[in-house]
């Protein structure tokens, strides 16, 4: 069950971003980015910005340690794939791609571009989306541990509504958070095949609370 809980949640994934890759192709960012950011509106203005922050580092890590009262496999699933994850963004960000900045840099380019009040734009280190990759990274872990295909798909639309926000709050370009999304669903998938396939699927002491004592 959890495998197919993890291709649902990679189909649906895939189907969201397919729109995407296809515009970020077709357009350049700062068209493609006035486009996003022209559907706007008093409400999600309130409720992005308190959206957007259930991908920082902090969620995840809480998930982490709260997932520890099933199991050490599903605490390594999350924090594996969310601690990974943003190691390789963080590395993409300042090592290869440096030099991409964030909208904010480029408003000549986009006149008339919403902002939200009270949301401080960030300037640098755009290219891939921190918080994108830890809102897929973090989604895709729970819907390997929910194990249900019908949450997965839940769990991908709400892990593309939370990268969406980055771009309605042009904090990211639209090709920020859609290389963000690759990272958190490979990194993702690749510990799943790591902690439940394999030598590694196969250690029950993993299956073990260390706060719940185990039937004798």
């Amino acid at each position: 069950m959890r495998e197919k809980a993890l291709k649902a949640f990679l189909l649906t994934a895939t189907a969201l971003a397919v729109p995407a890759a296809l515009s970020v192709l077709r357009m350049d960012k700062y068209h493609l980015h006035l486009a996003m950011n022209s559907f706007h509106g008093p409400l999600p203005d309130a409720a992005f910005p308190v959206l957007t922050e259930l991908a920082n580092g902090f969620v995840p890590a809480i998930l982490a340690v709260l997932l520890l009262f099933q199991s050490w496999r599903s605490f390594l699933m999350m924090g594996l794939s969310t601690g990974l994850s943003a190691l390789v963004v963080q590395f993409l960000k300042r090592a290869v791609f440096n030099d991409h900045d964030r909208p904010a840099m480029f408003l000549d380019h986009m006149g008339g571009l919403h902002t939200v009040a009270g949301v401080d734009l960030h300037h640098y280190f755009s290219f891939p989306s921190g918080h994108s990759t830890a809102a897929f990274s973090m989604c895709l872990a729970l819907a390997v541990v929910i194990g249900k295909r019908p949450a997965a798909v839940v769990l991908a639309l709400f892990a593309a509504l939370l990268a969406y926000s980055r771009v309605y709050l042009s904090q990211h370009f639209t090709e920020d958070i859609l290389a963000g999304a690759i990272v958190g669903c490979l990194v993702g998938a690749a510990v799943y095949m790591f902690l439940y396939r394999g030598a590694w699927g196969r250690r029950s002491t993993l299956d073990r609370s260390p706060f719940l004592r185990q039937n004798q």
